[in-house]
């Protein structure tokens, strides 16, 4: 009798060959539709430039220590560790050739909202689009608008040092099945429009969960554990709780986190460090009902110890 291995394996690999074409395809790549970002006029660069203070670019995208113009100059090159290898911010300066100087509104957008390359191919998460995700576009348009306003760069960033399988961008698909969403991080019950602007700024441009909140070993959020603090993502030291279960900032008043994000000062005279510097250097450029609304979210989230 003829053995049915051959057949077996034959059948199992076929098995296979479909669930693979089935993963690609379900996890493709997905941009927004185009009418999304027609119509939009033209960009009001005022509102887009506090976008982009809201945002942080510059903390990522200019040169290491930059101060004044300088940190309008978008070149890349920033290094971030993980534990999955090195990410290195790209050139996003107006430079049609290092840059971005040669996008569409709809593919910068794209690249915005739904981590999806100009080419199509998926992006990396630590360019933090599972917040920017968030945007309205006409926030979109305005901050691209402001971003092609600024000096172009002609520098090249480096590409990710990342080991297998970490450098298949096939598998980001299966990370954005798992752990892409649009929806509101939290539900906060009768919030006004003071907390719905907090929760639109943090939650979204401000993008403050990427490293206010704890992940697990697949580098998605853990439940429930919304800006309460953790582990570095970069791996050294941690980064705090803001929520109000927080043993220290817990206790401060809306317009002390206020004036903390203005001047960098705490009510016990301390003052900013680490990470948080430019953080509080790029929201010290918003008006302050941006950095109240700010507070008054911090202050509505819920609580955890």
């Amino acid at each position: 009798m003829a053995s049915k291995w051959p057949k077996r394996l034959g059948a199992l690999v076929a098995l296979g060959v479909v669930g693979g074409a089935g993963f690609l395809i379900v996890t493709a790549p997905q941009r927004q539709h185009a009418s999304v970002w027609a119509n939009l006029g033209e960009a009001d660069l005022e509102n887009g430039r506090r976008i982009f203070f809201a945002g942080g670019c510059a903390s990522c995208h200019a040169a290491a220590k930059s101060e004044g113009d300088a940190r309008l100059v978008l070149s890349g090159g920033a290094p971030l560790a993980s534990p999955f290898g090195t990410f290195y911010a790209p050139n996003i300066s107006p430079s049609p050739t290092a840059g971005i100087g040669a996008w569409t509104l709809a593919e910068f957008g794209d690249a915005m909202t739904r981590g999806v390359g100009r080419d199509g191919e998926h992006l990396y998460p630590s360019f933090p689009y599972g917040s920017y995700a968030r945007m309205a576009p006409k926030d979109i348009n305005d901050l691209y608008g402001f971003m092609k306003t600024l000096p172009a760069s002609d520098v090249v960033a480096p590409e990710h040092e990342l080991p297998f399988p970490f450098n298949i961008r096939y598998t980001l698909g299966g990370w954005k099945l798992l752990f892409f969403d649009e929806q509101p991080r939290v539900t906060i019950a009768e919030a006004d429009e003071k907390v719905k602007l907090g929760q639109y700024l943090v939650e979204g441009p401000g993008h403050c969960g990427e490293c206010h909140t704890p992940r697990h070993a697949l580098g998605g959020f853990k439940d429930g554990q919304w800006l309460a603090g953790g582990p570095n993502p970069e791996g050294q030291g941690t980064i705090p709780n803001i929520t109000p279960g927080s043993k220290s900032m817990g206790a401060w008043s809306a317009g002390d986190i206020a004036s903390y994000l203005e001047t960098g000062f705490t009510p016990d005279f301390d003052s900013v460090g680490g990470s948080m510097v430019e953080v509080q250097k790029n929201l010290a450029e918003l008006s302050a009902a941006d950095r109240e609304a700010i507070a008054a979210y911090l202050k509505a989230v819920p609580a955890v110890k």
